[in-house]
């Protein structure tokens, strides 16, 4: 069995930015804190609209922080399998009869086809990396 995982490219995991996160609330609670204490009422609600936009910020980074496409090849099995956000989507190809087309000019990503059944792969890996990708798939299937 021959597997490729690509995965993608996160500085910050997402238990690493929670804790981050807990720093970055509790120095924006206790500087609010300060400024009401000496009267300026409004800072408090400026820190409260500021922690619920980074939060959401911070929410739509650790849905897509673990996203990743894998291809597995075993035997006469081609299996790409994609988590984007929360939706994990496999799609099942016969190696005998699928097609690794090139990815387009100006394009990041490849295509792996077999009839209708058509999926688009590499959109975690570097565009320098992508022709190395789909020539290593074409040599472990027997393609050129």
């Amino acid at each position: 069995m021959k597997i490729w995982q690509m995965k993608r490219n996160c500085s910050l995991t997402p238990k690493q930015l929670l804790k981050f996160y807990i720093a970055l609330v509790c120095l924006s609670v206790l500087v609010a804190t300060g400024f009401l204490l000496a009267g300026a009422w409004v800072v408090p609600i400026f820190t409260a609209v500021e922690l619920t936009v980074v939060t959401v910020g911070f929410l739509i980074y650790c849905r897509h922080a673990v996203d990743y496409e894998e291809i597995q090849i075993d035997g006469h099995t081609l299996v790409v399998r994609k988590m984007i956000g929360s939706k994990e989507s496999d799609y099942v190809f016969n190696t005998r009869l699928l097609r690794v087309e090139p990815p387009e000019k100006n394009k990041k990503v490849f295509f792996i086809a077999q009839s209708d059944n058509r999926v688009e792969v590499g959109q975690f890996v570097q565009k320098e990396q992508l022709m190395t990708l789909v020539s290593q798939l074409r040599a472990n299937l027997g393609q050129r």
